[in-house]
């Protein structure tokens, strides 16, 4: 039964993830719109919603174990499934952040998450409605 609970709101559930992770991301090109070189990235938001429903999206780099008693871990911040954004128009400090395009994506971004959470709330509600009868 739990399995059943579990598989219908794992879609919801993944996806605010990826989302967020995404929103990261979106957030910190813009803060980084005036820094030289910096390059512009990007999730490919389909790729990962499908890696973390199929359970193969690798959350960071896997740690070195210097001693047998150490615990092997996940290094947070990974850039696994992060694309660098083409440039619409160069510039002259190699920054490829057009702020407008991402002001726009994280909108966007931001729009979809709430929808998923939304969703993500009337499964909820309609699971506690068929409980309480």
């Amino acid at each position: 039964m739990l399995n059943r609970l579990d598989e219908m709101l794992n879609f919801h559930t993944q996806a605010l993830r990826v989302r967020d992770q995404r929103q990261q991301v979106l957030a910190s090109n813009i803060a980084n719109a005036d820094t030289p070189h910096y390059k512009a990235r990007d999730l490919d938001f389909k790729t990962a919603l499908q890696g973390a429903l199929q359970g193969t999206q690798t959350g960071g780099t896997a740690l070195a174990t210097t001693a047998p008693g150490h615990l092997a871990g996940k290094a947070g911040g990974s850039d696994a499934g992060l694309l660098y954004r083409t440039p619409a128009q160069g510039s002259v400090d190699g920054n490829t952040v057009d702020v407008d395009a991402e002001r726009a994506a994280f909108a966007e971004n931001a729009i979809q998450y709430e929808f998923n959470l939304t969703r993500l709330n009337q499964q909820i509600k309609g699971l506690l409605a068929a409980i309480q009868g």
